[in-house]
């Protein structure tokens, strides 16, 4: 059986917070030279892989591989770490984290809880606060 990827229809409603730092469809290439890296598989030449074991040995990327390097790039928060990071580094980040970005305020529904949490965190920082009397 060949691995062939989903439909992008079908696979995008499904969200999962796991991967929130890939993309199956362009990162296809660095998920190709990962398994290839790390694990010796060329995934175009591997007839019989079924989904549920390619998930799982996607999962199983080590931060050494091509894809690895990218997802440490993407996910990195530390600002120390950022005030190394090469431009082309912070290319990396900023492109993938603007897309992201993008893609999030196109779902609508994310679009509305994400205003919500604001004006719930404005009106929890700059709201009025009731006093508080001491108890006698």
């Amino acid at each position: 059986m060949k691995i062939t990827r989903p439909r992008r229809p079908d696979f995008a409603k499904r969200k999962n917070p796991c991967n929130e730092w890939y993309d199956l469809y362009e990162d296809w290439d660095l998920i190709d030279a990962s398994f290839t890296a790390q694990y010796g598989i060329r995934l175009r030449n591997e007839p019989d892989m079924s989904w549920g074991e390619f998930c799982t040995l996607l999962a199983g990327i080590m931060p050494e591989t091509p894809l690895g390097q990218v997802v440490s790039i993407r996910s990195e928060n530390d600002k120390n770490m950022l005030k190394h990071f090469t431009p082309e580094q912070h290319r990396i980040r900023n492109e993938w984290r603007n897309r992201q970005a993008r893609e999030m305020m196109n779902d609508p529904e994310t679009a509305a809880s994400m205003v919500k949490a604001f004006q719930e965190a404005c009106k929890q920082a700059f709201g009025k606060k009731q006093e508080i009397s001491p108890s006698r």
